[in-house]
């Protein structure tokens, strides 16, 4: 597995980690190499029943893609399967949390999203920033299921970050804690999901 992304087994949890605290967690290739490997480790562990995805250090759970990357391969419009996306192109049978510890913009918000809970910090900060820089956002079309209309189109036409209670009221995020209370409650609710029965927890994400 890239060193970008730590994997860690708790018992039947998993704890995804992207490790790249210097760059705000940025997606860089060596990420997203990194989290396909592994989603299809979690996914073939017999033992592990639900996984957390996080970002190294305190200020950033991803801050989306690595720009300066993306300068260098000249890369415009990214191929569907740039990133390895739960439901979109990649399929799990278990539940993820994302544990959001600081900035969740543009890719980051996209990690955040195809997670099936959120935990947040209180200082974390949520932003589709793509209006700002000139890029799409074809990722976002299931927010349309998440969000009231209106709302997603401010945060979609301003590009403006929304603190983490607003992602709460909207409905976007499970929990709002204290910065070091992220993990614990993250590890909380996956406990709580491993010691449920797997196939109905399996069926009810399929459901939804």
């Amino acid at each position: 597995m890239a060193e970008e992304i730590l994997y860690e087994n708790r018992g039947r949890v998993v704890v995804i980690t992207i490790n790249r605290p210097e760059a705000r967690n940025a997606i860089n290739a060596g990420v997203r190499e990194g989290l396909a490997a592994a989603w299809a480790r979690f996914e073939k562990d017999g033992e592990a029943r639900a996984a957390i995805l996080t970002g190294a250090g305190d200020k950033a759970f991803c801050a989306g893609a690595d720009l300066k990357e993306m300068a260098l391969r000249k890369l415009g419009s990214l191929p569907r399967n740039f990133l390895s996306t739960l439901n979109v192109n990649t399929h799990l049978t278990k539940p993820v949390i994302a544990a959001v510890n600081g900035v969740a913009y543009a890719g980051g918000w996209a990690l955040a999203q195809m997670c099936d809970l959120v935990v947040a910090s209180e200082a974390a900060r949520f932003a589709i920033t793509e209006a700002k820089v000139g890029r799409g956002m074809p990722w976002a079309v299931p927010l349309m299921h998440m969000i009231p209309q209106k709302v997603l189109l401010e945060i979609l036409l301003t590009g403006n970050p929304i603190s983490a209670k607003r992602a709460y009221e909207i409905g976007f995020v499970n929990h709002v804690v204290a910065a070091e209370q992220v993990m614990p409650k993250a590890l909380e609710i996956a406990e709580t999901i491993a010691d449920n029965a797997p196939l109905t927890v399996a069926a009810a994400k399929e459901m939804v």
